[in-house]
């Protein structure tokens, strides 16, 4: 529908600037012609409807207000780096997991020319990610191993290769939804299986299994809660009794925590699923693995190399950064140094308190603020209902949402979070990291400018 206001009128649209009006040289010289005249059509649109519907705002549609909205829409749309002050360790909005250095190293390494598939022994062509899937196999005592590009890929493509046309057994209560829409009984069908529901919401028994298991019956998939707890009422079979069924048990086991993660005892881990006799486990390599987006499938090796041949398996292999991050990161865990999720866990309380009355006495004397305890969170669908104690910075003046506002808005955003008027910064997720200076850079810096 045209937004071209009536002839002969003092319709509100006429007053809008034209496109050139608003393309500083400054915004082309940075972001380029083409995006800034994309950008710059699109806001005058928005203001045109907006006069249509009668709810323009005059002083927002000027051309000075309309230059000034148009360069934070450009500056403030990149990926740029932050600082995580929320307490929440794996904070999706955030990119989960921080890579540690070697991750990074290897990383940059690999974003030029870079052995991706070539067998340096013969000069000839590799296999694509074996160096990630031996040391997969190494750290988790896995039989085989295959990398795709996040965990729900890897149950897809799990299901996809041992399923297909037949049936899988899921316990009413693991046909979960978890973040960005994932939820099992979609995934089930788009690999071409079918779900056949057992046992209750609360409470499903070995025997609800087994009065299930048909000729037609391919897999039982077991599902991790990832982002909820059930408590009560509730019950489920042992991974061992699951595993001694007489079709292949596939364990989505969620965030891929390692036997030496210091959550390891709160989270089933890819390696008790695979002692318990588990055909095939799904993890993530971004949450507590603290590694790369990634998909992680283990199991038996004849289950590995039907997934690896799958037409889909092409579709949802990683590039060659992830696989070199997985590498670094692979490589912290076998030489016992970890990862930067587990520092950030482990780091002692008195050290966080210790940082905040630090930021606190290096405050201007017209801030109003304080030092609080609070709880923080692994996140990213790890650990559900688990919290750590913390320490944070609570600052009521100047106001919660303008600080707030200024901080996002810094050449380095700090993201925190507002709780009664107050903004708090948590430190559990800036100290572990060494950026405690960094913040307090940027926290003076958006101060000034409240």
């Amino acid at each position: 529908m045209s937004t071209r206001p009536p002839a002969g009128t003092d319709d509100p649209r006429r007053n809008l600037p034209s496109v050139d009006t608003l393309l500083e040289p400054a915004l082309v010289s940075r972001f380029g012609h083409r995006r800034v005249t994309f950008e710059a059509r699109r806001l005058l649109k928005e203001q045109r409807l907006a006069a249509g519907a009668e709810v323009l705002n005059p002083d927002a549609s000027r051309p000075d207000a309309l230059r000034t909205e148009l360069a934070l829409r450009l500056g403030l749309g990149d990926i740029v780096p932050a600082l995580n002050a929320t307490g929440v360790i794996l904070h999706t909005n955030l990119g989960r997991a921080p890579w540690s250095p070697e991750a990074r190293r290897k990383a940059n390494a690999a974003m030029g020319v870079c052995t991706i598939e070539l067998d340096r022994r013969t000069g000839r062509r590799g296999r694509r990610g074996q160096g990630v899937e031996d040391r997969l196999c190494a750290l988790y005592g896995a039989e085989a191993a295959l990398v795709v590009n996040n965990c729900a890929a890897a149950v897809l493509l799990a299901l996809s290769a041992a399923a297909a046309g037949r049936d899988v057994l899921v316990s009413r209560g693991e046909l979960v939804e978890i973040g960005g829409g994932f939820r099992v009984p979609e995934v089930i069908a788009c690999s071409g299986a079918r779900l056949v529901e057992v046992g209750t919401t609360n409470r499903t028994h070995l025997a609800d299994y087994q009065g299930a298991l048909t000729d037609r019956v391919a897999a039982i998939l077991r599902v991790s809660p990832s982002n909820f707890r059930q408590i009560g009422f509730v019950s489920r079979p042992d991974l061992h009794a699951l595993a001694a069924l007489p079709v292949p048990l596939i364990v989505d086991a969620g965030s891929g925590a390692v036997s030496t993660s210091v959550a390891m005892d709160h989270e089933d881990a890819v390696t008790r699923a695979l002692d318990c006799g588990a055909a095939l486990v799904c993890a993530s390599g971004d949450k507590l693995l603290g590694g790369p987006q990634a998909g992680l499938l283990f199991g038996r090796r004849e289950l590995i190399e039907a997934a690896r041949a799958h037409p889909l398996f092409r579709a949802l292999r990683p590039d060659k950064v992830t696989l070199a991050a997985l590498e670094g990161t692979l490589d912290d865990h076998l030489k016992g140094v970890g990862s930067l999720v587990d520092r950030a866990i482990a780091t002692p309380k008195t050290e966080l308190a210790d940082a905040v009355a630090g930021w606190l006495a290096r405050l201007p004397e017209h801030v109003s603020a304080r030092c609080v305890e609070v709880e923080g969170e692994v996140g990213g669908g790890s650990l559900p209902g688990r919290t750590w104690p913390s320490v944070a910075l609570a600052i009521r003046s100047p106001g919660a949402v303008l600080l707030r506002q200024r901080l996002l808005e810094g050449e380095l955003p700090v993201v925190g979070y507002i709780r009664e008027d107050e903004l708090y910064l948590d430190a559990r997720t800036i100290i572990p990291f060494g950026e405690g200076e960094r913040l307090l850079g940027c926290l003076l810096d958006a101060i000034g400018r409240c």
